[in-house]
């Protein structure tokens, strides 16, 4: 039987309820499918700082280092605010993006045809919407150096973060777009902001040079990162691919998050390099929305974001494309019945809490997979 190791890193707030539904899958897929998953746990974030003072223990880190795939929950929330930067609950999420080389994220927005009343824009704007963020990770503003505040005197302080690409960063992560694109609809929009920063006329030439030098058969446009939010909420579905840098990709998926109706559904993936002898690649799944402290423990967290990401971990970690679609499926089949978490609820619907919500997606899976 193949092994396949993972790492789960439930973190806080609402993390650790919508991994607990992750768990019933990977039960289920042992069980009636052999899969064959060896399931370690860590802890991230501030879990992590109140049992070892710090976002992500050494020994949680060489757990993820060894791990075929890690999926993570949430991290943050008020008990935290006033713990020291460095160690702060998010720098967990930072320092494994970072030891992992974890370079390219993957957000897809996909509006399922049941959801298509609950967004906030109008049903033929949103209906039938499927596209993919591309957001490079371990670069730019969030990494940059100098990243300080500096005491200037007479009361006044100066706060400085540094953006900074280099010609490769680019490079890699346009190749995973245009790569992504010819299994798609063959289309990447590149956003920056060439107007106004150098490191965008750099991305401009960079992601124009790689796209002449290797992929001319994918079509190609450019747009600046304001207008690309502006045209997300007007006409989304004129985009396919969608690559971008660390701070806009940030700001854009959350935009594109909302077109499916929640921060609830929006999964997402982080990928590193292909291992030259292997092709293995490391890699993080996590869902878009944050611990939700505000609703943590009550049991109404919708657990479908931290399900999908698992099917993103299926298909592009250990290439199980079947069992990805099936539970993709199972998904909106749900969904279809009518089940809905409070975050997604409109009239004549089912209201449901997370385990409900989990409960009802296994057997849909378990069905699908008989």
């Amino acid at each position: 039987m193949t092994t396949r190791k993972l790492l789960l890193l439930p973190g806080d707030g609402i993390g650790p309820e919508a991994m607990a539904e992750v768990r019933k899958i990977i039960a289920a897929m042992n069980e009636q499918l052999g899969a064959g998953f060896e399931v370690e746990e860590g802890l991230v974030g501030g879990s992590a700082y109140d049992a070892h003072g710090k976002a992500i223990s050494d020994a949680d880190m060489a757990k993820a280092q060894a791990a075929d795939a890690v999926l993570f929950g949430a991290v943050g929330g008020p008990k935290w605010d006033s713990v020291p930067y460095d160690v702060r609950p998010e720098a967990g999420l930072l320092l494994l993006r970072k030891e992992m080389e974890l370079f390219a994220n993957l957000r897809p927005a996909i509006c399922y045809p049941a959801l298509a009343e609950t967004s906030s824009l109008k049903r033929d704007v949103i209906e039938g919407l499927d596209i993919l963020i591309l957001r490079e990770l371990t670069g730019g503003v969030y990494f940059g150096e100098p990243k300080e505040i500096i005491d200037l005197g007479n009361g006044q302080k100066r706060a400085i973060d540094t953006q900074v690409y280099d010609t490769f960063e680019i490079e890699r992560i346009a190749g995973v777009a245009f790569e992504l694109a010819r299994t798609r609809r063959n289309h990447v929009t590149s956003m920056e902001k060439r107007n106004v920063m150098k490191s965008g006329v750099l991305w401009n030439e960079v992601v124009t040079a790689t796209h002449k030098a290797k992929y001319s058969d994918v079509t190609l446009d450019h747009m600046l990162a304001d207008a690309g939010g502006m045209q997300l909420v007007r006409q989304p579905k004129q985009f396919d691919v969608i690559v971008t840098d660390n701070l806009f990709g940030d700001m854009l998926s959350d935009v594109a998050a909302m077109l499916t109706g929640s921060l609830g559904m929006l999964p997402s993936a982080s990928l590193g390099a292909p291992d030259p002898k292997t092709g293995s690649r490391k890699a993080l799944y996590e869902p878009v929305h944050g611990s939700a402290p505000d609703i943590a423990g009550k049991g109404i967290a919708n657990p479908i974001a931290m399900i999908a990401s698992f099917a993103m971990c299926l298909r592009y970690s250990f290439n199980m494309v079947a069992e990805a679609d099936r539970l993709e499926k199972a998904i909106a089949a749900v969904l279809d019945d009518g089940l809905r978490t409070g975050d997604l609820m409109s009239e004549g619907k089912t209201e449901v809490g997370t385990v409900a919500m989990g409960d009802a997606i296994v057997e849909k899976f378990r069905a699908l997979s008989a």
